[in-house]
């Protein structure tokens, strides 16, 4: 007997959007590992880029955050590849790595609040999409 959640959640069309949504957060992924990256350089190579507004309770000196910000970087790019590729590992590590860039950029959020809004938006979009996404269940023929 089919247990009518699992039937929901395999749906040919609620998969196909899942895996759609999937091949775009792998570019969202990407993108944003990418201006992760160049943030991280930036951060780093010269303090005076950002704008320093008030001071919070979790404030770290830019360059940290030049390198919290390009190592998250260079995993987002590696972990958009895999996903790309349709890899096991590469579901677990997106989220994982949507999950620590929404806590970067909330805490980023002092410097550039309307873009870490926009980051923690993708990145809520990148976990639904992997966290929805069943490969086994790649049916593309309507149900009988």
């Amino acid at each position: 007997m089919n247990n009518p959640d699992t039937r929901t959640a395999d749906h040919p069309v609620r998969q196909g959007f899942a895996i759609g949504t999937t091949l775009v957060a792998a570019a969202l992924l990407l993108v944003a590992g990418i201006v992760a990256l160049l943030q991280g350089i930036a951060a780093i190579a010269e303090n005076e880029v950002f704008v320093v507004g008030i001071e919070y309770t979790y404030r770290f000196d830019l360059t940290t955050w030049g390198w919290i910000h390009l190592i998250l970087g260079i995993i987002a790019v590696l972990v958009s590849f895999g996903l790309f590729g349709g890899m096991a590992w590469a579901r677990g590590m997106a989220f994982v790595i949507a999950a620590l860039s929404i806590v970067a950029n909330f805490l980023w959020m002092p410097y550039y609040p309307v873009w870490a809004i926009v980051i923690i938006s993708l990145d809520v979009a990148i976990i639904w999409a992997v966290a929805t996404w069943r490969p086994g269940t790649d049916r593309w023929a309507p149900p009988r």
